[in-house]
């Protein structure tokens, strides 16, 4: 199942160290399968707030998801995102081809 890796950054301070950190990010998905989604986009917010920029990246499975964020040559470069940006970062699963939200009433055991 695929996997996703989602930041929602602030405050983003483009200097040499954020510059070094997208030059080298690309580096450290190809190992892991990993690709892009979006990158730095400001989304058109429909409904509530929502300050920054959104990331998302693709993995084929958590695992490698995983891999990818705990590899030495992510941690490497991490601080000079972490160092130079607020944000939240998290690892979520998708969901099978062909779900529908009535399979979570399912999963709950109301449906």
């Amino acid at each position: 199942m695929t996997a996703y890796a989602i930041a929602h950054l602030q405050d983003v301070r483009f200097g040499a160290e954020i510059i070094d950190y997208i030059a080298r990010i690309d580096g450290t998905l190809a190992p892991y399968d990993g690709q892009f989604l979006i990158h730095g986009a400001t989304p058109e917010i429909v409904e509530g707030p929502w300050p920054g920029d959104l990331v998302i990246i693709a993995f084929p499975d958590m695992e490698r998801a995983r891999a990818w964020y705990d590899s030495p040559a992510y941690r490497e470069i991490l601080p000079l995102r972490t160092e130079n940006s607020r944000g939240v970062t998290m690892l979520v699963k998708g969901v099978e081809p062909g779900y529908r939200a009535s399979d979570f009433l399912a999963k709950l055991g109301l449906a």
